[in-house]
């Protein structure tokens, strides 16, 4: 079982316009679609495709909170949402000619005790693994996340930024940054794979058993103490690459979370991410033949920077 804790989560609105219109202009689009989002809620949307045991909890207020509870509701992934007074909030990303961007709202403010509650909607399922991932909301901070890691028997898997990954302080199994998240953890440039592969082996010596990054075209990495290897993108054509990096990490929870072999899940999450970016938005794709896109996967040892 894996709960995921999604404190800022949101209604992910996806638009496609032709091009983005001038100042005080309009543009009008029939090709639009919500989704309920947030980091955590992602993984746990995709380790339900994927067939794996979980359940999201989270933060969520107001309409846009009951958006989400309806969504994961009809998409049959289980959940245990906390309510809160404040209104969950709405991420839009524009895909046009010119590119894609993206807006995301700051979320509601709550306070601490709402940790408490989350810690009882985590304990009522005694999960093996509990992901933290996603922004905070204001009024809470890394602390929050440390709470979580040493409230139970689970192991601590966390997706959030750079600068919070500096300011915690408990032991984590798993972090999974990307690109410009690891130079912010290392607080020093990485400009190439090779850069990659040595901050996620700085990264991991501060308390976290394994780091997992994303590197979007350029594939992905696994430090950990028996390996540091890195994983080349599969060819496929990119529609979106909304949800990318939540859909690497459930790939990789799925198969960890047996006691799988760590290649092995950086293998399978970087297959389940090339079906995640071949569509718009959030939305879950088939997993047929998972395997053998997994299969066809390329690692390459870097055991020898460590010299």
């Amino acid at each position: 079982m894996i709960v995921t804790v999604t404190f800022n989560p949101a209604v992910d609105h996806t638009i496609q316009v032709d091009a983005m219109p001038a100042p005080g202009a309009v543009a009008r689009t029939d090709r639009a679609q919500f989704d309920a989002g947030g980091k955590g809620i992602n993984v746990s949307q995709y380790l339900t495709g994927l067939g794996a045991d979980t359940v999201a909890t989270g933060l969520v207020g107001d309409f846009l909170g009951e958006y989400i509870r309806s969504e994961l509701d009809d998409a049959e992934i289980p959940a245990d949402l906390v309510e809160i007074d404040g209104k969950t909030r709405l991420n839009t990303t524009i895909l046009s000619d010119d590119g894609e961007f993206k807006i995301n709202h700051d979320g509601p403010t709550v306070g601490a005790a709402v940790v408490d509650d989350a810690i009882d909607a985590i304990e009522r399922h005694d999960p093996e693994m509990c992901l933290v991932a996603g922004s905070l909301p204001p009024g809470l901070g890394p602390g929050a996340i440390d709470r979580i890691a040493r409230a139970g028997e689970w192991d601590a898997v966390v997706d959030v930024g750079g600068a919070t990954l500096q300011e915690l302080d408990a032991d984590y199994a798993l972090c999974k940054p990307n690109w410009e998240e690891l130079a912010a953890a290392v607080d020093r440039p990485v400009e190439t794979v090779e850069d990659c592969l040595l901050a996620a082996d700085a990264l991991r010596e501060r308390g976290f058993e394994r780091v997992v990054a994303s590197l979007g075209a350029d594939g992905a990495l696994l430090a950990s103490p028996d390996a540091l290897v890195h994983a080349a993108a599969l060819d496929v054509e990119v529609a979106d690459t909304v949800g990318a990096g939540d859909a690497m990490l459930a790939g990789v929870l799925s198969e960890l979370v047996d006691e799988g072999d760590e290649r092995a899940a950086l293998r399978r999450g970087v297959a389940v991410a090339s079906r995640v970016v071949a569509n718009t938005g959030t939305t879950v794709p088939s997993f047929a033949e998972l395997d053998a896109a997994a299969d066809r996967v390329e690692l390459t040892d870097y055991s020898s920077l460590r010299e």
